[in-house]
């Protein structure tokens, strides 16, 4: 899985001269001293207190998080950036990494390190509803690159959360709630003609629209 996530970056057309991309188990010999850092400045309160570890999670739920925030100081990185401390670090992620990098900031000024910043990307729904997250697991999940068109067809008109009514009396009555509606936010990511979403959220909301059709 780790070896996809590399290609799912590499596809984004990053500059490879500009790009580094390492796995943990091969790079841990210099990310350790940060790793030891790190972990001193820990206690097991904290760990669950922030994570919601109990008793009875495996240890390496534990130490995982101090390991998670060492490539956000920049001496974790001797062969670009040698021994600096102070290169300032912008982490890109979804919402639900948070934790780990609220934790990381505490941390850094311990450690007299500088603080990593954060930029947020919001989730793309799953087809059950903006509270669900795609998964691998669960096929109905969400759309994969291995879908043929008629599964993506299939997998939208019975799997996608709908914010219109129980009937079509009612949505014409009351409209469909765009905010939860799983098409129309779909259609947010992948309409690219601004007037043409700003028309479908009208007739939608408004009951024009019926569910089938947005779907």
């Amino acid at each position: 899985m780790g070896m996809s996530n590399i290609k799912d970056i590499l596809a984004f057309g990053f500059n490879p001269e500009k790009t580094f991309v390492f796995l943990d188990t091969e790079y841990i010999q210099y990310l350790y001293p940060n790793f030891i850092r790190v972990q001193k400045h820990i206690n097991l309160n904290n760990i669950k207190k922030t994570f919601g570890f109990d008793d009875s999670q495996c240890v390496g739920k534990f130490a995982y998080p101090p390991l998670q925030a060492c490539p956000a100081f920049s001496n974790s990185f001797p062969h670009i950036f040698g021994t600096r401390k102070n290169v300032p670090c912008l982490i890109p992620a979804a919402i639900d990494q948070d934790p780990y990098f609220r934790m990381t900031r505490d941390i850094a000024t311990k450690l007299k390190y500088q603080k990593p910043a954060s930029i947020y990307s919001i989730f793309f729904p799953a087809l059950q509803g903006l509270r669900s997250k795609m998964s691998s697991s669960v096929p109905s999940s969400g759309i994969f690159m291995t879908d043929k068109p008629a599964d993506i067809k299939k997998k939208v008109s019975k799997y996608a959360f709908s914010g219109g009514g129980v009937s079509a009396e009612e949505q014409r009555e009351k409209g469909g709630d765009i905010e939860v509606d799983v098409p129309y936010q779909w259609l947010r990511f992948f309409l690219e003609d601004d007037a043409k979403l700003a028309q479908i959220a009208e007739e939608y909301s408004s009951g024009k629209m019926m569910t089938g059709e947005i779907k």
